[in-house]
Parts: C-alpha cells; sequence; structure tokens
C-alpha cells in the first residue's frame, strides 16, 4: 500500500466528494492534512476521520485566501509536501445564454484557483522536493455538452500542469494530473442540465460501467503524491472506467 508518511499535504476540496475521500486517505496513508473548502460546518464532520489534521474555510476564487490558506498550512505544520487540487464546480448551462459571472465562476474555481495555490505553494514544495497532484477531469481532455467554461477550465488546468512540469523538470518538484470521468457525490446528485437539453449528447458522455466511487479517484492521486511515483513528472491520467478509450 502506498505510504505517505511523514508528508503534509494541503488538500481543496475537503468538504465533500472526492476532496473529502482525498483528505481521509491521505490520512490513512500517513499523512497529516490540511483541508480547505468553503463549507467548515461539513469539513468538521469529514476530519473527524482525519487524525492529527486541521481545516480553514477558504473560497479558492479569493486569490488572497489561496495565499492565506497556504501560509496558515505552514505555519501550523512547519512544511508543506503535497498540493491536492481537488475543488471542482460544474453546472451545464448553454453557451448562448452562460452569462459573464457564470463563465468566470467556472474559470475562478477550476483553474484560477488552482493557479493561485500552486503558486503560493511552491517555494515550500521546492524546499521539501514536493509535488502537486492537479484533479482536472474528462472535460479537460474532451469537450462535453453545455459546459464551455467548465472544459474550458478544465483544459487549462491540464496545461497548467505540463507547463508547470516543463518549468520545474530540473528541480524535486513533481506536477502531475489525474482526469475522472463520472462519480457518485453531492455534485453529481445536484446535478442539473438545462431544460431543454438533449439527452443524447448528454449520454454520449457517460461511462457503460456507471459512476465510480471518489475513493477510485483518491488512490490515484495518493499514489501520484508519494514516493512510488517518483519517476512521474508531468504526467495526465484518466480514471473514467473506460470511458475515453471508446
Amino acid at each position: 500500500m502506498t505510504s505517505l508518511s511523514g508528508k503534509v499535504a494541503l488538500i481543496t476540496g475537503a468538504s465533500s466528494g472526492m476532496g473529502a475521500s482525498v483528505a481521509q486517505l491521505f490520512a490513512e496513508r500517513g499523512a497529516t492534512v490540511f483541508g480547505i473548502a468553503r463549507d467548515a460546518e461539513r469539513m468538521a464532520g469529514v476530519f473527524e476521520k482525519v487524525p492529527g489534521g486541521a481545516y480553514s474555510s477558504v473560497d479558492i476564487s479569493d486569490p488572497a485566501a489561496c495565499r492565506q490558506a497556504v501560509a496558515d498550512c505552514v505555519a501550523q505544520f512547519g512544511r508543506l509536501d503535497v498540493l491536492a487540487n481537488v475543488a471542482g464546480y460544474h453546472q451545464m448551462r448553454h453557451t448562448l445564454t452562460m452569462t459573464d459571472e457564470e463563465w468566470e465562476r467556472d474559470l475562478s474555481v477550476n483553474l484560477h484557483g488552482p493557479f493561485q495555490l500552486c503558486r503560493a505553494a511552491l517555494p515550500h514544495l521546492l524546499e521539501a522536493g514536493g509535488n502537486i497532484v492537479n484533479v482536472s477531469s474528462i472535460a479537460g481532455i474532451e469537450g462535453e455538452v453545455y459546459s464551455a467554461g467548465y472544459c474550458a477550465a478544465k483544459h487549462g488546468l491540464v496545461g497548467l500542469t505540463r507547463a508547470l512540469a516543463v518549468e520545474f523538470t530540473k528541480d524535486r518538484l513533481r506536477v502531475n494530473a489525474v482526469c475522472p470521468g463520472g462519480m457518485v457525490t453531492p455534485q453529481a446528485t445536484e446535478f442539473a442540465a438545462p431544460e431543454d437539453a438533449d439527452w443524447n449528447l448528454i449520454m454520449r458522455i457517460a461511462s457503460p460501467r456507471g459512476l465510480m466511487d471518489p475513493m477510485d479517484v483518491a488512490k490515484m492521486v495518493a499514489f501520484l503524491a508519494s514516493d512510488d511515483a517518483v519517476a512521474i513528472h508531468g504526467a495526465v491520467y484518466t480514471v473514467d472506467n473506460g470511458r475515453s478509450a471508446g
């Protein structure tokens, strides 16, 4: 089993779904976890299963809050070894009727926030010889209907991963990405398509094996964050029940 013993990890989106699964698995495998998300009440319940961890209410669409979160993590635990950008936001909309605010929300949570966290964390990660795992999406490597903002942001996160990997190839820093398919999460249960959506287009992107458990993705994040993945750098892995294979 992959060990994360001795590592301090900052995990975003840690209040529910995939982020909560990543936080719990990291703790099980020996990491000290600092979780951030907007909903502190939900995180309190999650962190009952994350011994030795800490959490803070943070909106990652706020650049100053991202910088402060990294500073708070290092101040509390003395170092930072892993940044796992797990938080995400997705709501289907018609491109023609999408508002500027909706477009900006897609980009701020799914791309701008991860960039701000990466930039703030880099000095500490370089000092520790740490790594970054960005959770993008199948929508980061394929098109997805009614999801122009989400696709643009998640494609951008894959691009950011590769750009940082190239820039820091000569350093002791690794940067990788995971592109999950559909999962059983609170966000999935709250999912809503446009009223006049073409479900033939929507079902085109569904996995023939159904929705995954978030822990399936968390295991890949944990592997990439561990020393077992020491030679993996600049990689983009799909964890999607085979959806992208067809």
